[in-house]
């Protein structure tokens, strides 16, 4: 269901979104209910995930196909999603109990697109994502533990979609460390000490764009670097130079071309990784 919707939101950047055959992904996702919860699966038969339910309901909103869902089907799927929040305010990924900040913005978003926030759902939620804020301005998939861009953006994210930015403390010093990811060669790596990887040319870019501070990045460098992922051959991207591609890097690489305005693209929302012909259609909180 992931590489569903990389492959897709790849698609409709490079605005080539009705080569795939609509018809049939629909089918796919509608296939993939876990009858036992209402969420999706990754596939056919698999337990329902936050994960896999975010992009199915994202791959919904991007063909305008959420009235393939019956009036049952999608009550259960916001059924699932809020069943899945902690009393702490946290999300659960599934029924197997594991809790990161990824599963919080994965309920919140989904809950948005689907016009069902309240605030019995989104303060207790935005109240546990500030818990996650490190001393050094970043954020962690819970409390306590090591900073990470990718949780920087799930959690920026959550503040974004339910309009509580300001709520947000150390803001500069967040916007800081994001902007001392960026080694030399231009890419940016998700942790100090760590390589580049064309991933967080969404993940860092997203975050800081958000904050309104995207020229803290060289952006010339940072296309540079990933256009040099590309393989010449095949045409997708790798995390790096000479690496295999595959649909993920490939999916986050264009989406942050789009983000630093590379000629051709179609824009994309940083705050849903979502087109922006798409988000503008999704009604924001406070209702």
């Amino acid at each position: 269901m992931n590489a569903l919707y990389w492959g897709l939101g790849t698609m409709f950047l490079v605005h080539r979104k009705d080569e795939f055959p609509k018809e049939e992904v629909v089918k796919f996702i509608i296939s993939c209910i876990d009858e036992s919860n209402g969420g999706f699966g990754a596939a056919p038969k698999h337990d329902a995930h936050m994960l896999s339910t975010l992009s199915a309901i994202q791959v919904l909103k991007m063909y305008d196909a959420l009235g393939a869902l019956s009036d049952q089907q999608r009550a259960r799927v916001v059924e699932f999603v809020k069943s899945m929040q902690l009393p702490d305010g946290s999300f659960q990924g599934d029924r197997f109990g594991e809790v990161d900040s990824r599963f919080v913005y994965n309920a919140i978003q989904c809950l948005s697109i689907l016009e069902e926030l309240t605030p019995e759902i989104v303060d207790p939620a935005v109240d546990w994502i500030l818990r996650c804020q490190n001393f050094d301005g970043c954020f962690g998939m819970v409390p306590g533990a090591e900073s990470h861009a990718a949780q920087a953006f799930t959690c920026i994210g959550v503040l974004s979609i339910t309009n509580k930015l300001h709520k947000l403390p150390d803001r500069e010093l967040l916007e800081w460390w994001l902007s001392d990811r960026q080694v030399e060669g231009g890419g940016l790596n998700g942790r100090p000490e760590k390589l580049p990887d064309v991933c967080y040319s969404w993940w860092v870019v997203s975050t800081i764009s958000i904050l309104g501070k995207l020229h803290y990045i060289d952006s010339n460098q940072l296309k540079k670097f990933i256009l040099s992922c590309q393989d010449s051959t095949k045409g997708g991207i790798s995390d790096r130079q000479g690496n295999e591609v595959d649909l993920y890097h490939t999916f986050f690489g264009i989406a942050g071309l789009s983000l630093l305005g590379y000629e051709g693209l179609e824009r994309i929302d940083p705050t849903y990784c979502l087109p922006y012909e798409v988000t503008d259609t999704i009604k924001k909180y406070p209702y």
